[in-house]
């Protein structure tokens, strides 16, 4: 996820055009007014208005790009709206203009830390303690960054290399449901429609589900995955309604509104999730298991479909590995994994719409069978199809460009016409960026963003919404949603505790 930011590109090769040549070239009435705007800018991300933040500080730049704060403090405010690419970018400028600039240090870091590139981010803490060995807070994220590392490196020194995995060997037969559970149960091992709708009733009530259900359930989804390919074909009857949802993000009381609204899933109410089932929300295990018991439920008529949050760097950073340890075990931390890593990739509605997490590609003459025959049973990469797949964001302009995120790439309206025209589609739709409507529809109709979690971490005020086709009308209907009351529980409570130290 990220937000949407506008023409950030264009803006900034404006910006590189346009910009004094040397500090020597800058009036002091110019340094006067950018130091001006800086201080607007501040005032706009204090009030957590990070677009217009990051507009200001570009004014700022744009006016006198020899401050190293100017770039920290955009870099910052890309953090905060997950543009870790840009945010390593300005970290850096910052650096070569002031290498004694700490933020800076801290910022690059934290860009690296949420793209999981511990190693590099432990570089940039090491080199604070350098600059500063009495700092405290500074030697506080080293140690953290380090403990991070160290732990990655032990839990792949033991990892096993037999082929096994734990859903073929867990023995679910011996684990036992306590006697005064009071909650829905499965029949003979088997989802029913009952059971979707007493699992709905207790996770509204914030009861747990048993961890023998939850594994049985895991088992059982995770075959089903294993039988797809990486791209998977949807056939929507005509007159048939068939309904598109963007990222949940652990959001699980407003899954509860779509519902409400648009009906429960059925064969009659066929759904797509479109990845970024998990992670940020505080109630990714309630929304990751009851989608998955409509999958059961469901096969053919209720699709879930891979994004980026449903990875391990992401589960261990923004919160749904925590919150299973919190509400269960390690090891179901393993089973979950087991279970992402065999997600569809992307969807193709009656051969005319491409349904995908993230985007496009970093070249044109990728095809619908180079999705299908994509190997996915592991973590995403950092290129290639998968990683695009799951990471990638449309951008206004023509061509493509770095990705703000640091993983991916953007792509124009051109390289979205290409690759339609390419595999015979009419339009792709991707979720993976917050909208202010819950939705977007970019390059002549052809690329649509749909975004299914209002007012995303309870911060940003944006809508949610879902798209509805019918099989004789591939034209997309919006329906846009406020947010609904949710239990006191705060985004990103089970989060990585690294995330409290900035």
């Amino acid at each position: 996820m990220a937000t949407a930011m506008g023409n950030e590109n264009a803006a900034m090769e404006e910006t590189a055009e346009s910009m004094p040549s040397d500090p020597e070239s800058v009036s002091e009435e110019d340094k006067k007014k950018a130091d001006e705007i800086k201080e607007e800018a501040n005032v706009f991300f204090k009030n957590e208005d990070y677009t217009n933040a990051i507009d200001k500080y570009s004014k700022a730049v744009k006016l006198n790009p020899f401050v190293a704060a100017y770039y920290g403090n955009r870099s910052f405010a890309y953090l905060r709206t997950e543009c870790f690419g840009y945010a390593l970018t300005d970290a850096s400028k910052a650096l070569t203009l002031d290498k004694n600039y700490i933020k800076a240090y801290y910022r690059r870091a934290s860009a690296n830390m949420a793209l999981g590139k511990f190693k590099l981010a432990l570089k940039d803490f090491e080199a604070v303690t350098k600059v500063r060995p009495n700092d405290k807070d500074a030697r506080v994220k080293y140690s953290e960054c380090n403990k991070i590392c160290k732990r990655i490196a032990f839990e792949k020194a033991i990892a096993s290399d037999d082929g096994k995995c734990l859903a073929d060997t867990i023995d679910i037969e011996s684990l036992v449901i306590e006697a005064n559970y009071d909650g829905p149960h499965l029949q003979d091992g088997t989802v029913t429609v009952d059971f979707a709708n007493a699992l709905i009733e207790a996770y509204k009530d914030q009861k747990k589900l048993p961890k023998k259900y939850v594994c049985q359930i895991l088992v059982q989804a995770k075959k089903i995955f294993c039988e797809q390919d990486s791209l998977v074909h949807i056939d929507v009857p005509q007159k048939a309604k068939f309904t598109i949802c963007g990222d949940i993000h652990g959001q699980y009381y407003d899954l509860l509104n779509i519902f409400q609204m648009n009906g429960k899933p059925s064969e009659e109410n066929p759904y797509l999730f479109n990845g970024d089932f998990v992670d940020r929300g505080s109630f990714s295990v309630e929304c990751i298991m009851t989608l998955l018991t409509y999958k059961l439920l469901y096969p053919k008529h209720f699709f879930m479909a891979r994004g980026n949050h449903e990875s391990l760097t992401m589960n261990q950073m923004y919160g749904f590995e925590g919150e299973v340890k919190s509400k269960y075990s390690s090891q179901l931390c393993e089973l979950f994994t087991e279970v992402f890593n065999w997600l569809p990739l992307a969807h193709c509605i009656n051969k005319k719409i491409l349904v995908m997490h993230g985007g496009l590609f970093s070249n044109d003459d990728v095809t619908l069978d180079d999705i299908s025959k994509t190997y996915r049973n592991k973590q995403p990469p950092d290129s290639g199809i998968m990683c695009e797949l799951l990471w990638s964001d449309p951008q206004p302009q023509a061509g493509r460009a770095p990705s703000k995120r640091g993983v991916g790439v953007q792509f124009g309206p051109d390289v979205t016409a290409r690759f339609l025209e390419l595999n015979k589609l009419d339009y792709v739709v991707r979720s993976h960026e917050v909208k202010n409507e819950g939705y977007e529809v970019m390059h002549g109709g052809k690329c649509i963003t749909v975004f299914s979690a209002p007012n995303y971490c309870d911060t940003m005020g944006n809508k949610g919404a879902y798209i509805n086709i019918t099989g004789d009308d591939l034209t997309p209907k919006f329906t846009s949603y406020e947010s609904v009351p949710h239990p006191n529980v705060k985004p990103m409570a089970y989060a990585n505790p690294f995330f409290g130290l900035f």
